[in-house]
């Protein structure tokens, strides 16, 4: 057992600590303290290692004593390693001592560097002490720490604390409700341009949104009222719209009773970004096809043939905008699952790649040998541009290659239509 410096009471069991902290799948956890060791921050709050295996899992567990939060993330409250270590007696004085006697010591930065490494660490508090409320914020604050984000956008300490405190403000007040960006804004910052595109706080609640959401990375304004409005903010909410028919109803909101009226009528329901955040349809029963087509053609020939005998279909309207995705992640979510269908052509195939890198869908009549079927069917045009592989099925671009021809999907009307009719 190692002694204290004046020799007094014990500080660390360093054969136990080795048994309890040394893992070698604990690894990232020990490096995740040191880190706030390093920077000044208190060793409080959560910590999370995405795509965890089951030893890192199993470590953990045996740390605690209990299985920890599930989730995407693997997560770990710091206050807890530290209360065991404490009670266990491995290390009476804390976290920080046992992390030094399995990694050495942290160096202490002196003079003035101390006071800056102290001024951003009070920086970093609020937001620190708002993303403890919140295990599936915690890798992003480390992240956000570790990147030097913060002090590129900011310029100084003195300009990052006023900044950090407002991130804090936002992000615990996130998910909104259908609220318009501008107004939650208003009402969380007390500027309603607060959240404008240029600022940098924009850019650091962005993050924070994606954390919270699985929006991936992307950019342009599209992207941006897509990330918002996953988080139940509008951004232009009245310019994005989606094309659908065939979607249950309600009767208890404005949007669904119009719904409703619409899809027993077999006409189809234009769908504001706006609606779609405050008024979402009701969720399908988990397994249910919904049929995704690139074109509004063939949804018009739907309700033209179809009408009310039609399952639930979308249009993405060439690329999905910011309605279309969140209308296809709102289905998702509630168990539909998403059968995708668009041109075959390169720019057909670039659109299907874009949504297949952001959704899971599965193709419908949308594979290699759908095309191969079909382009002795039709007449067809040649194909230009540059081959696109299909990162669904690489076949598919081989076979487009291999022809030199593509389809256009109203040309294949009568396979789409004879999937979508429910009689």
């Amino acid at each position: 057992m190692e002694l204290s410096d004046d020799g007094g009471a014990a500080r660390v069991d360093a054969d136990r600590l080795r048994q309890v902290l040394g893992a070698p799948q604990l690894d990232w956890l020990v490096q995740r303290i040191r880190q706030r060791m390093e920077s000044g921050r208190p060793l409080t709050g959560p910590v999370s290692v995405p795509d965890a295996t089951e030893e890192q899992w199993a470590a953990v567990r045996h740390l605690l004593g209990r299985s920890p939060r599930s989730g995407r993330s693997l997560t770990v409250n710091l206050v807890a390693v530290d209360e065991v270590l404490r009670r266990s007696g491995v290390s009476p004085a804390g976290l920080g001592p046992a992390v030094e006697a399995l990694t050495g010591p942290v160096p202490t930065p002196g003079g003035g560097e101390d006071a800056l490494a102290r001024a951003w660490h009070d920086a970093y508090t609020p937001l620190s002490t708002a993303c403890a409320q919140r295990p599936d914020l915690a890798e992003w604050f480390d992240r956000l720490v570790v990147s030097g984000l913060v002090r590129r956008v900011a310029g100084d300490v003195e300009s990052a604390a006023p900044l950090l405190r407002m991130l804090a403000a936002v992000v615990a007040e996130l998910p909104s409700n259908g609220e318009p960006v501008r107004a939650f804004a208003e009402r969380v910052c007390g500027d309603p341009g607060a959240l404008d595109d240029d600022r940098a706080l924009t850019t650091l609640t962005l993050g924070a949104v994606r954390a919270l959401t699985d929006v991936g990375i992307g950019s342009g304004s599209q992207w941006k009222r897509e990330v918002w409005a996953s988080a139940g903010l509008l951004k232009d909410d009245l310019d994005s719209t989606v094309v659908t028919l065939g979607l249950p109803g309600d009767t208890e909101t404005a949007t669904g009773r119009a719904l409703r009226a619409l899809t027993a009528a077999g006409q189809p329901a234009v769908l504001t970004l706006r609606q779609l955040v405050r008024d979402a349809p009701l969720p399908l029963p988990a397994g249910t096809p919904v049929h995704v087509c690139q074109n509004t053609a063939v949804l018009a020939a739907a309700a033209d043939r179809l009408g009310a005998r039609s399952r639930p279909l979308v249009c993405a309207q060439g690329q999905p905008g910011a309605a279309a995705m969140t209308l296809l992640r709102h289905l998702l979510g509630g168990g539909a699952e998403l059968r995708y269908h668009g041109d075959f052509d390169w720019a057909g195939i670039r659109i299907a790649n874009v949504l297949h890198r952001r959704l899971p869908w599965s193709p419908w009549r949308y594979a290699a040998a759908d095309y191969r079927q079909a382009i002795t069917a039709v007449n067809s045009g040649r194909l230009n541009g540059n081959a696109v592989t299909a990162d669904w099925d690489r076949a598919l671009t081989d076979s487009m290659a291999l022809t030199g021809y593509g389809i256009g999907e109203e040309q294949l009307l009568d396979g789409l239509l004879a999937d979508l009719r429910t009689d």
